[in-house]
């Protein structure tokens, strides 16, 4: 048995995107509202009882949170195209410098449009 432990996050964002379909609108800058999730997997600790502590997870979270959130994606150089498996890509690096061994799954949703993407271990 493990455990999986997850932290959810949203933050809005603007971007434009170079497609082969809806190329004009895509091009124009656009906005979402973006959940993401972090979801670490393991054992807790037996002293603690805690996978980890949610105060740690939280605070990275919102570092990470706040180079997102009201940001022009097209500026940020590490995302590379605004799209959804790139955002977690991202996401998965920011996360991985803390939680190497335990960190499982990141999701990135825009509920408006239901479209998800998860990138798992």
């Amino acid at each position: 048995m493990r455990y999986e432990l997850s932290q959810s996050f949203y933050f809005e964002a603007a971007h434009t995107l170079r497609r082969k379909i809806d190329v004009e609108p895509s091009l124009r800058i656009h906005g979402h509202t973006y959940i993401a999730e972090v979801t670490l997997a393991g054992q807790p600790d037996p002293d603690s009882g805690m996978l980890v502590d949610l105060a740690h997870l939280r605070g990275h979270i919102e570092t990470l949170r706040l180079a997102l959130d009201h940001r022009f994606l097209d500026e940020v150089a590490e995302i590379g195209p605004a799209t959804l498996e790139n955002l977690c890509a991202f996401i998965w690096r920011a996360m991985e410098a803390h939680y190497a061994q335990l960190l499982d799954c990141v999701e990135v949703r825009r509920q408006a449009s239901g479209d998800a993407c998860r990138l798992r271990r």
